[in-house]
């Protein structure tokens, strides 16, 4: 499959583990003799550029950023679900870990509510507070795409879904 015509210049994705981001170009590189084609994306959330071989993008689980009724149906998910209190936190570690690859804007929301309804009863470890911090900065940086927003505008917005869903939970 030609995956050029998946994404185009000027597309918002999503690249698992590093956030959401827009196509900015596609440059031909040569590298040990042989010439690559690349999407270059420029990532907001960490002002930084990152290349990504064009034949290598459908195993590295880029998708497209989330249209406007997915995000609202993820926001509400904020106020539903349970923790698995049974789970050991290197289970739930590996548990949430495998949601972040995914690359999933549910998934990814659905480790912010988990680790932050445990955290509200008793402090994360060092491990988890750091993947609270990336699975939030993940979700951000697509909530700001998706809603034409800037980074502290994101912010307040899932900061204020979190809240709304600790005081009904």
């Amino acid at each position: 499959m030609e995956v050029d015509y998946l994404y185009q210049i000027g597309d918002n994705i999503v690249y698992p583990m590093h956030g959401a981001g827009v196509i900015e170009a596609i440059e031909e590189k040569e590298i040990q003799g042989q010439k690559h084609r690349y999407f270059v994306i420029k990532m907001p959330s960490s002002n930084m550029q990152v290349m990504i071989p064009i034949d290598k993008v459908l195993k590295s689980g880029i998708r497209s950023v989330a249209d406007l009724p997915t995000l609202k149906a993820v926001l509400l998910m904020f106020d539903q679900g349970e923790v698995d209190k049974s789970l050991s936190w290197k289970q739930r570690y590996q548990m949430n870990m495998e949601k972040m690859r995914t690359g999933k804007i549910k998934d990814g929301a659905e480790v912010i509510r988990d680790l932050t309804k445990i955290n509200k009863e008793k402090t994360l470890n060092s491990s988890e507070k750091q993947m609270l911090d990336s699975a939030k900065k993940i979700f951000i940086s697509e909530l700001g795409l998706i809603k034409r927003m800037n980074e502290n505008q994101s912010f307040d917005l899932l900061n204020d879904t979190i809240e709304r869903f600790e005081i009904s939970g």
